[in-house]
């Protein structure tokens, strides 16, 4: 276990921009750069001017999000200073991703590539069911704090690690609801969260538990 008090991150939507991402692999795929339609849409198909895939479409984008996808995803606005603000601090940084785990070391390549400081990847993968896909990872992890920007990603998750939800693309957000009132903090961005952790970083636990 680290001698450092940890901080899980999720990838996307946290530390890479997925939403851009998704309209190269879309012209990777079938040849057109989709126009953006709503920049503040939370999912990337409502964002960009894109029609609903299914069969053989479908098919044919999930192909074109192989690991050469995974490992060039462009980083956040202020994500890379956020984070080497974090790991000055005294924080180790643990990405914790619902990616499928073949393309774990992909995305460690990624992050690697863009200057994060982060040397260890956890890719969950998706798991339906009420519990998060992160929880037995980051029970395991044991982090100070969890950063996440999709709401029912925190269920499961112990009241002990501080939850904090990056607020990002208010349209057609899942982050509403009753549940908020068990996020501990709410930030725009992680940037945000990384003033936050400046101000406030002495209500954490010192080390990781």
């Amino acid at each position: 276990m680290s001698i450092k008090p940890i901080i899980a991150l999720d990838a996307d939507g946290v530390l890479l921009d997925y939403g851009l991402a998704y309209a190269s692999v879309w012209d990777r795929a079938f040849g057109q750069r989709p126009v953006e339609r709503d920049k503040d849409a939370y999912f990337p198909f409502h964002r960009w001017a894109v029609e609903f895939l299914d069969g053989d479409r479908l098919a044919a984008l999930r192909t074109c999000m192989d690991e050469q996808f995974w490992s060039c995803v462009p980083p956040l606005e202020r994500a890379v200073d956020a984070c080497h603000r974090l790991h000055d601090a005294g924080y180790e940084l643990v990405c914790v991703s619902a990616l499928a785990q073949q393309f774990e070391a992909a995305r460690l390549k990624n992050l690697r590539d863009a200057g994060f400081p982060i040397e260890r990847v956890i890719a969950t993968g998706v798991a339906a069911g009420a519990r998060s896909p992160k929880a037995d990872a980051i029970e395991q992890l044991g982090p100070v704090v969890f950063v996440d920007d999709f709401q029912p990603y925190f269920r499961g998750i112990a009241p002990s690690v501080h939850r904090a939800l990056i607020c990002r693309g208010p349209n057609g957000s899942p982050n509403v609801g009753p549940e908020l009132s068990q996020i501990h903090s709410l930030h725009a961005n992680l940037w945000e969260f990384s003033e936050w952790v400046r101000v406030h970083g002495s209500l954490l636990p010192s080390r990781a538990v």
